[in-house]
Order: C-alpha cells, then structure tokens, then sequence
C-alpha cells in the first residue's frame, strides 16, 4: 500500500476557499476506482509556515499512483481546480 500526501497553500487562504477545496478533492471518492481511502484536512493553525489544505489518498502500489495521476477525473476536474487556486503544493509519497 501507498500513501500519497499533498499539501496545498492556496491563493486565497480563507475559510470559504479551504472548504471549496476540500469538497473538490473529496470529489474524487467514488469516481476515482484507483483510491483505497481518502482524507481531507484544513489546517487550523493558519500560521505563515501552515499549508491550508493537506490531501491523503492511500492506493494498492506505487503502478495505481502512477495511473491515478494520469486518471481522467483526478486530471480533468480536481487538478485543474486545484492548480487555478494553489499558491504552491509539496508532496509526499511512502509505503504503508
């Protein structure tokens, strides 16, 4: 198993766009067949250093992270959002 973690800065860190994110990433649950699980944070601290929004998505191996980066739904609807909204993101991929 795979854990891929990616942590977002938005443009406009406010509560209303740290929601709207989430329910984007959220989104994918259900149309993306690749995820075992899926979790969403906003981060409650909003210090200068915080991210705002942390995206955790487990799969079976490192072969579905690569397919699920290339997924229709993860590219079409949820990256395209996620990259018009981002000041910038970091990730971190690790088996479980």
């Amino acid at each position: 198993m795979i854990k891929h973690i990616v942590c977002f800065k938005l443009k406009d860190g406010s509560r209303e766009s740290c929601e709207k994110a989430k329910e984007v990433l959220l989104g994918m649950k259900g149309k993306v067949p690749l995820l075992r699980d899926i979790a969403v944070h906003i981060d409650q601290l909003r210090s200068s250093r915080s991210y705002d929004v942390m995206l955790e998505v487990v799969l079976d191996s490192w072969e579905s992270l690569d397919l699920y980066q290339n997924d229709p739904y993860h590219c079409d609807v949820v990256k395209k959002y996620m990259h018009a909204v981002r000041e910038s993101s970091i990730a971190m991929d690790f088996d479980l």
